[in-house]
């Protein structure tokens, strides 16, 4: 399907500039709603949004779209995006929305759905929209309007939810933790969800003015939480993105844990409490220690093309419930439909707590393999994919790097470069073959 407005992960872009308008924004509403009520006659659908100043203008074009089509509303206020999934699903309501740009600086906004269910909606239901975008609005008369209304407890709801994925024979009593909300949607939030579980906490990124959404803090900027957890003499630092379904997690000694790192550890806590854990999907990106130490315990492996919508696609395609990417995004669907950052970072917790060892002690075994990532700049209309010596030189680094490493070529999806990654267990020889890729190009 070619898309002329939804992305791999809803529609997202410059505020003020299209599609990010609130005139646009407006007909995306009704063009959704009119959507919807092909199989149901009074849908609802929720709104949920980050921090950014520009959430409040989308938020009102969005209220007055699917008013127009004849649709209600329940505005949800600051709010994670898995916390609009779970509110979707426990409220029974049509839709969950979200304005967010994720981690983007405050610039930026976007808008992004999900089902009933609370999971990422399928092509096919966004083809619909975009057809409907095409067609002339049809108004709701007065009698016909939707109404809004706020529901006032979301955030304590969702609170309620994250803490009960936590064990109900652990606490938190004792442990000191650095909570970094990236002055986004999780700013009341994640200090609550930690801190009621009997944490200590130290909040930073949690006093957000609108402009400040993943500046020099959260995921994205994970120095501000390592000096925090350094300074406070902390067990653990959690730091989120801007509408908290990513994570990075730091160790009392500063040392920063990827997604990679974190998706394994939450596989083996899983296999050490003798559950059973058929296959974990990762994504072309996933280091390749991970695919090979899960495969010694006899785990499948997966790989699904980079962006949780596509993790989360393999994963319902096999069955299986672990699943992410090294930038944090984790699915554990046992725990929840959608990935989410406060939820990943108690599991993590829990099998610390449970087995009274720290990170690196549980990941002692998991020695991540060097990558080198190479950037090259395309020439307009470079045809990189029918190059002989580019193909025969990556079939040669590949034979020679055998079962211990393997190559990765894929282009920008946003900017004309090829980027060459090259993985191995020793850093010289993946640094040598990258470039000798490269040069072909």
């Amino acid at each position: 399907m070619t898309r002329h407005y939804f992305g791999t992960d809803g529609i997202r872009g410059t505020v003020g500039t299209a599609p990010i308008t609130p005139d646009f924004v407006l007909r995306l509403a009704h063009a959704v709603g009119r959507v919807l009520k092909r199989s149901e006659a009074r849908p609802t659908v929720l709104i949920g949004k980050d921090t950014r100043i520009s959430g409040y203008m989308l938020e009102s074009a969005l209220e007055s779209g699917f008013n127009s089509a004849g649709v209600d509303v329940v505005l949800l206020g600051p709010l994670p995006t898995p916390g609009v999934a779970y509110l979707t699903r426990a409220q029974r309501a049509s839709l969950g929305v979200v304005i967010s740009a994720s981690h983007n600086p405050y610039p930026d906004n976007g808008i992004k759905f999900f089902s009933a269910l609370g999971a990422k909606l399928p092509d096919a239901w966004e083809a619909a929209v975009e057809a409907a975008l095409e067609e002339e609005p049809v108004w709701a008369d007065s009698a016909n309007l939707g109404k809004t209304r706020r529901l006032e407890d979301a955030s304590g709801r969702y609170i309620e939810f994250c803490k009960s994925t936590f064990a109900n024979d652990l606490t938190l009593k004792g442990v000191r933790i650095v909570v970094d909300a990236a002055h986004g949607a999780a700013y009341q939030i994640a200090p609550k969800v930690f801190h009621e579980l009997g944490a200590e906490v130290f909040a930073i990124g949690c006093a957000p003015d609108g402009l400040n959404i993943n500046h020099e803090v959260g995921a994205t900027h994970p120095q501000a939480l390592v000096d925090a957890v350094l300074a406070h003499k902390a067990d653990y630092g959690i730091a989120l993105d801007g509408d908290a379904d990513r994570l990075q997690l730091v160790d009392a000694q500063g040392r920063l844990y990827n997604g990679d790192e974190l998706l394994y550890l939450m596989a083996d806590d899983r296999l050490g409490r003798d559950e059973h854990v058929p296959g974990v999907v990762g994504t072309l990106m996933t280091n390749m220690a991970v695919e090979v130490a899960l495969k010694a315990r006899g785990v499948q492996f997966v790989r699904a093309k980079v962006g949780d919508r596509y993790v989360l696609e393999e994963l319902e395609k096999h069955r299986w419930i672990l699943g992410g990417e090294g930038s944090g995004h984790l699915l554990a669907l046992d725990k929840h439909t959608t990935g989410d950052g406060l939820i990943s970072a108690l599991q993590v917790l829990q099998a610390c707590v449970r087995s009274d060892r720290s990170l690196s002690r549980l990941l002692a075994e998991l020695t991540l393999y060097p990558q080198t990532l190479i950037n090259v700049r395309l020439r307009p209309g470079q045809d990189w994919k029918s190059n002989a010596q580019l193909d025969a030189e990556t079939r040669a680094v590949q034979a020679e790097l055998g079962d211990a490493g393997r190559v990765l070529i894929r282009a920008s999806g946003t900017e004309p470069l090829l980027r060459v990654m090259v993985e191995a267990r020793d850093a010289r020889q993946a640094q040598a073959c990258a470039e000798r890729i490269a040069r072909t190009l």
